[in-house]
């Protein structure tokens, strides 16, 4: 995951802000409780009365945190204000939604203590994920930064022979401040950075990539592609045979080995430091058994073609994107990444996570439903201005169930959790999985 020397003092400059050195040091270390309490913790994660549901609600809004839409209090939503986001409404899905938390994250945009709601089905997933968290917040928190911010489309161009591409692109490369200035028209808020270009024969691939604000960017990025294409065919002193818009080649909600070897969307990284004690208190198992199985388990993930090696982050991508109204779709491109796990000189462990291919956003799309501008409330994250802050919490999140799905593997106890918190009683109606 090697980057240019320029996007390397992009990185720098994004994680100072501004700031001193210093200042930014002590913005990313570590907060422990007990020099800065953290705030109190949701209880009772496995009492599923009306009375503890109540609590739990009371508690988040005794911290200035709404949920009217999440209980279902709020107005319904009309038919007509989805319109961008469905077609053919028949109805709403209702999916249940827990909250993890709070998890303490000292980031260079995301700097605080966030309850984090995560819409699933699968019983067990926010149980483990609340219990990373408060092993992570126990330990002064999760550091997380948000690297880099590219989101691509790759247009192809096919042409009579290979000697017509060359032609093609020796007129096209000194063309990128125009190209520039053409997505400016059909974008306020999206930059064309970089183009770059791959010939197979009598074709050429070019891959845009654009920074898209606040916004996740899918459209974005795809209507300011189409503008380039159409002036790219009409101006060309080499008309090319055919062209479409999207070739394959950007990684559109697939995972490819070209987004994690360099990026898509946001590339985040997280990482903390779990003193032993605090390990043996809440996994049962200790940092060398812990790091003996994440080493055995990055085997396993070589040998079946693993993009990266990580435990599970579709898991929580998946929950906390369903509740937070970003594109599902883009799981599938999320959810790749490498999680790393070390014994510190003092007999401690470390743990991080790099996620490359991050795709989130605080705009647009579906931040505007009404449950999901809630859940980005919680979180500090709704409206412009949030979205590498929505990208680090989301980072520490996956950081936290690494924690917790690496500790219960490691303490054997992956299956009693799913036995405890993940089968339906049949008095309750449910089959027993």
């Amino acid at each position: 995951m090697t980057l240019p020397n320029h996007h390397a003092q992009a990185i720098i400059d994004r994680v100072l802000q501004g700031r001193s050195r210093e200042d930014a040091v002590q913005r990313l270390s570590p907060r422990l409780p007990v020099t800065e309490p953290l705030p109190e913790r949701l209880k009772s994660f496995t009492d599923h009365s009306v009375v503890a549901l109540h609590k739990r609600r009371e508690l988040l809004a005794s911290l200035g945190i709404c949920t009217t839409q999440l209980a279902g209090e709020g107005p319904e939503i009309e038919p007509e204000q989805l319109a961008g986001n469905i077609e053919n409404q028949v109805g709403m899905a209702r999916i249940p939604v827990g909250v993890v938390g709070p998890l303490r994250v000292n980031g260079s945009a995301a700097h605080g203590d966030f309850y984090v709601p995560m819409a699933t089905t699968e019983g067990a997933l926010v149980a483990s994920y609340h219990r990373g968290a408060m092993l992570v917040s126990q330990a002064g928190g999760a550091t997380a930064i948000c690297l880099t911010e590219i989101l691509t489309r790759a247009p192809v161009f096919q042409f009579e022979s290979v000697r017509d591409v060359g032609l093609f692109l020796a007129w096209l490369l000194p063309e990128f401040p125009q190209l520039q200035a053409i997505v400016g028209q059909t974008t306020a808020h999206g930059k064309l950075r970089d183009v770059q270009t791959s010939i197979v024969g009598k074709e050429v691939f070019l891959l845009f990539e654009y920074t898209t604000g606040d916004a996740s960017g899918q459209n974005m990025v795809t209507v300011a592609t189409q503008a380039l294409c159409q002036w790219i065919v009409e101006n060309s002193p080499v008309v090319p045979q055919h062209w479409f818009i999207d070739g394959n080649m950007s990684g559109d909600k697939k995972a490819t080995v070209q987004a994690f070897s360099y990026a898509r969307g946001k590339k985040v990284v997280a990482e903390s430091v779990l003193p032993a004690l605090l390990v043996r208190r809440i996994l049962n198992t200790t940092p060398e058994q812990i790091v003996r199985y994440a080493a055995l388990s990055a085997i396993g993930g070589i040998q079946s073609g693993s993009i990266g090696v990580q435990g599970h982050y579709a898991n929580g991508l998946a929950a906390v994107f369903l509740a937070c109204g970003q594109d599902v779709a883009c799981v599938s491109e999320a959810a790749v990444g490498l999680t790393r796990m070390d014994i510190t000189k003092e007999g401690d462990l470390y743990v991080s996570v790099s996620v490359p291919n991050l795709i989130c956003g605080t705009v647009g799309g579906g931040t505007s439903m009404p449950t999901a501008k809630e859940c980005l409330t919680m979180l500090g994250c709704a409206g412009a201005g949030h979205a590498r802050k929505l990208a680090e919490i989301f980072a520490a999140l996956l950081l936290c169930g690494e924690i917790s799905i690496t500790g219960a593997m490691a303490a054997g106890e992956f299956a009693a959790a799913h036995q405890k918190h993940g089968r339906k009683s049949t008095a309750g109606g449910g089959n027993p999985s």
